[in-house]
């Protein structure tokens, strides 16, 4: 049985640098669409409880959560990818990933399964569709008749700015 750390089982799967090797995305859906997330940014799946709200939020921001004593903010993807939006249910889950020193949760329709990618199965996103709230999606991947949307963890979670409070403590 191989032991599973950091959301990497010791396979050479996940290893961006050579392309002769499949990368592991967690792939999900929002509405009738399929996204993937590289697999090793993601650190937990949870079932959907209710977040306390942010007051003047951006509307795709749906609030805070307490896990395990630390304040992580929930993405909602189905605005910020451009769906309809829907009332959370027991049958959403939230994806926590963690990316350039930001740690969110992503609430999402499902989880689908793992999808190995060779960097060849990847396509360039058509500039026309790169901007705006678009920039986030890194690549398009075709498997079993299915478009993949491949997002960018990084652009989607933006950076975080320093809470003035907390970097005044810290000088």
């Amino acid at each position: 049985m191989n032991e599973i750390t950091n959301g990497h089982n010791g396979s050479d799967h996940g290893n961006a640098g050579d392309a002769n090797l499949p990368h592991d995305y967690l792939t999900f859906a929002i509405a009738s669409e399929i996204y993937g997330i590289d697999i090793l940014t993601v650190r937990e799946i949870r079932g959907w409880t209710q977040e306390n709200p942010l007051p003047n939020a951006a509307p795709h921001m749906r609030g805070v959560i307490n896990l395990r004593g630390e304040v992580v903010p929930i993405l909602d993807l189905r605005l910020k990818l451009g769906a309809q939006a829907e009332a959370p249910s027991h049958t959403n889950v939230v994806i926590v990933v963690a990316a350039a020193d930001n740690v969110c949760g992503l609430l999402v329709d499902s989880v689908s399964d793992i999808l190995s990618l060779l960097p060849k199965d990847m396509q360039p996103v058509p500039a026309t569709a790169l901007t705006g709230d678009h920039a986030y999606i890194a690549a398009l991947a075709t498997r079993d008749d299915r478009m993949v949307s491949l997002l960018d963890p990084v652009q989607l979670l933006g950076a975080r700015p320093a809470l003035p409070a907390l970097t005044s403590q810290a000088a």
